[in-house]
């Protein structure tokens, strides 16, 4: 059974945040679907991965491509888990239900200390995985790390 871990942003943006989490995920073997409310978003997130840096490049592509199932990463804003993920990584405000953590390695909500409308849905996900029996953990930026700050 998989575990949620909500990371909140409180130093670092997104387009800064998300990479060090998906190089992780892929360091564990893992297939990663980056779910998001907005697919304007999103492709701005695809270009910022594709112009990272060389020694981090993340191999991704946007849902609609003829490989989504063969992507590591697939960047898409419906619950299609194309790529047959193992980790689920919602940003944005998107929603993981509890029914898919526990088939997962792991479920990702990460959301910005700087938008209250994904503060208020990362408390309502919390809520709702937790109240399912999910496993959760709370992580924040402390330092330029992260810091466990609650586990139930």
């Amino acid at each position: 059974m998989g575990a949620a871990f909500f990371y909140h942003l409180t130093e670092s943006p997104l387009e800064e945040a998300l990479p060090l989490l998906l190089g992780k995920a892929l360091d564990a073997g893992w297939r990663i679907e980056v779910r998001g409310t907005d697919t304007d978003r999103l492709k701005e997130l695809d270009t910022k991965l594709w112009g990272g840096a060389d020694d981090g490049f993340l191999p991704h592509g946007v849902e609609g491509g003829k490989h989504d199932a063969r992507q590591p990463i697939l960047l898409t804003s419906s619950h299609n888990r194309k790529n047959n993920p193992t980790c689920v990584v919602a940003v944005h405000g998107a929603k993981v239900a509890p029914e898919e953590v526990d088939g997962l390695e792991r479920a990702m909500v990460v959301f910005d200390a700087t938008l209250g409308d994904e503060i208020q849905l990362a408390r309502e996900q919390w809520k709702t995985l937790t109240g399912a029996g999910c496993t959760a953990q709370y992580w924040a930026q402390e330092g330029h790390r992260w810091v466990k700050k609650a586990e139930s």
